[in-house]
């Protein structure tokens, strides 16, 4: 019967959850599941869900709602997992009492999980949820990639930090690092079978090896540049508290031709006030330093940080420091949030802003960063830049690409022939806010 029934995914939040899902279809495929893009022919409908934001959580659960109302698709099995199912199973049965939970640290039974039910479709008994915390290796595992260009690669699991207002934390527990050597060997299987771009993604790569006493982000991505394979890296997020015992070593590391110049360093605010009520542990001197530390040595590298704006303890004060600190240090990608109460974290308990402060406050952001942003890529105008097509966009005659320059920025390239997956020459002949466009000068490095 397996292989009569047909999948859908659906995907919320960061690239660990993009990860999970290509896992989860990978198994399921290899059981003889069919996979489809199309809700209307799925059997199964799975929603890997997303807590970073309010917003996001609010709208997933709007899905679960109305997929558990529409004639066609209440009574097909549904399975909810990512970081909601081990945050909010309370409120999932209220929206969909059928609902199947698979957490975070069961993905691995998902095949398992839908053998059980798929006869009925129909859930049983609350025994049919995996929602167990365990350590659990997601690597190595059969995956079908959303674009076989890049592999998707998770270190760890959890983190280190408690933060006041994070729910992640909640649902991803403490630091769990994968072994390095099945990391390395994961990477390698996805370079032979054809990626040409590798993304580093956790919680917090910083973190890495830490639960096992040992800094060794380092060292890992050593081992990675080693690859005797033609890619390009992507270190994903690093949370600033334990980054800077090892900045000058990952300096270094950067200088490798196959590192993207990109920087994602969350910093969430930059009053200390605001970083000690929310419980980060570092000071944003320190975040400072690590910037101009970066820049000194590559000063076109792109830096990308988080911010939460309407913090309830947030003063005017503390909303100019978070303006002060976009002029000083440019930042050129900018991941906003307005504060919103997350159930059983330590922030719920606060007195929110009015709305209005809210949105004024989040808008002033914005505006000032939309300016700095551009004002950041004017300096590549008329440039002559070296960029690896990652991604196609749309299916017209004259097809529209995405690629990447050195420094990780979006550039938009107009090809009629099909340049996916090569490394360009192009020269910038506009900018915007969020990306260049390019034209191609050389098919050459």
């Amino acid at each position: 019967m397996g292989e009569e029934k047909q999948v859908y995914i659906e995907t919320y939040g960061c690239s660990a959850n993009q990860n999970n899902s290509e896992i989860i279809a990978g198994l399921l495929a290899n059981s003889g599941y069919q996979l489809t893009n199309n809700q209307e022919n799925a059997d199964i409908l799975i929603l890997n869900t997303c807590v970073v934001k309010k917003k996001t959580e609010n709208k997933i659960k709007r899905r679960i709602q109305d997929l558990s109302k529409n004639p066609e698709d209440s009574s097909k099995l549904m399975i909810v997992t990512g970081c909601m199912p081990e945050t909010d199973s309370i409120a999932i049965n209220k929206l969909n009492p059928r609902a199947l939970l698979l957490g975070t640290h069961n993905i691995k039974s998902v095949v398992q999980l839908v053998n059980r039910n798929n006869s009925e479709l129909s859930i049983i008994n609350n025994a049919n949820n995996y929602l167990e915390k365990q350590n659990e290796e997601k690597i190595l595992l059969p995956k079908i990639s959303f674009n076989n260009l890049i592999s998707i690669t998770q270190i760890s699991e959890g983190c280190l930090s408690k933060c006041s207002f994070c729910k992640t934390k909640l649902a991803k527990g403490s630091l769990f690092s994968y072994p390095q050597e099945k990391i390395i060997e994961s990477i390698k299987r996805d370079l032979e079978n054809g990626a040409k771009e590798v993304w580093l993604t956790s919680q917090g790569n910083e973190n890495y090896g830490m639960d096992r006493g040992k800094r060794e982000l380092p060292e890992l991505i050593t081992r990675i540049l080693n690859l005797n394979y033609d890619f390009k890296l992507r270190i994903g997020m690093m949370n600033p508290r334990y980054l800077y015992d090892t900045v000058d070593e990952l300096i270094e590391i950067y200088k490798n031709h196959k590192v993207y110049k990109f920087l994602h360093i969350p910093i969430q605010s930059s009053s200390n006030k605001l970083l000690k009520d929310m419980r980060r542990m570092y000071n944003i001197e320190l975040v400072g330093i690590i910037i101009e530390k970066f820049k000194k040595e590559f000063p076109d590298i792109t830096i990308s940080t988080d911010l939460i704006t309407g913090y309830p303890t947030e003063t005017d004060a503390d909303h100019k420091c978070n303006l002060d600190f976009l002029k000083k240090y440019k930042i050129d990608v900018l991941n906003l949030s307005k504060f919103s109460k997350h159930k059983n974290t330590e922030a719920e308990r606060l007195k929110e802003l009015s709305i209005k402060t809210i949105n004024q406050r989040n808008k002033e952001i914005m505006n000032l960063h939309r300016q700095i942003a551009f004002e950041n890529k004017k300096k590549f105008l008329n440039k002559n830049l070296k960029v690896f097509v990652n991604k196609k966009i749309g299916n017209n005659e004259d097809e529209l690409y995405e690629a990447r320059d050195e420094n990780y920025n979006i550039v938009l390239i107009n090809s009629s022939s099909d340049i996916l997956g090569k490394n360009l020459r192009v020269k910038i002949k506009n900018i915007g806010v969020w990306h260049m466009i390019g034209r191609i000068v050389s098919n050459k490095k």
